[in-house]
């Protein structure tokens, strides 16, 4: 996979590339790049929005059926989690209904009952 990686050439913020899954169950891997949280002063909302739509787009360029997020840019970037989470759902949303041929079924993958939290607040706010 480092390979692969390597072969891309980077992948600027706010965007994402796709590299075959490997060993993986998933046939493809979207690696999708958010934003370093700097307080909200260095356009992070809109980087964060951007990753989601672009690994959106790549999916349904490649016609996959499904997709799952990791809460991207949470962890050690430090961008809030309840922040993260809406506009993760909302960019996802957003895309699905602008795709010709958006992936069926979008998951996200939480790895923490908090974060989860917030993605379920987000998805209920849309349907509120």
């Amino acid at each position: 996979m480092l390979e692969a990686c390597l072969a891309l050439g980077g992948c600027p913020t706010g965007d994402a590339k796709i590299t075959p899954g490997f060993k993986l169950k998933a046939r493809y891997i979207i690696h999708a790049v958010g934003p370093i949280w700097g307080g909200g002063e260095r356009d992070e909302d809109r980087l964060l929005a951007s990753c989601y739509r672009r690994a959106m787009e790549i999916a349904a360029e490649h016609r996959l059926v499904s997709i799952a997020f990791p809460a991207i840019s949470t962890g050690i970037y430090g961008f809030p989690a309840n922040r993260a989470a809406k506009i993760a759902v909302e960019a996802a949303a957003a895309t699905l209904a602008q795709l010709d041929a958006p992936p069926s079924r979008v998951v996200f993958c939480c790895f923490s009952e908090g974060s989860a939290d917030h993605h379920r607040a987000a998805l209920a706010s849309r349907h509120a």
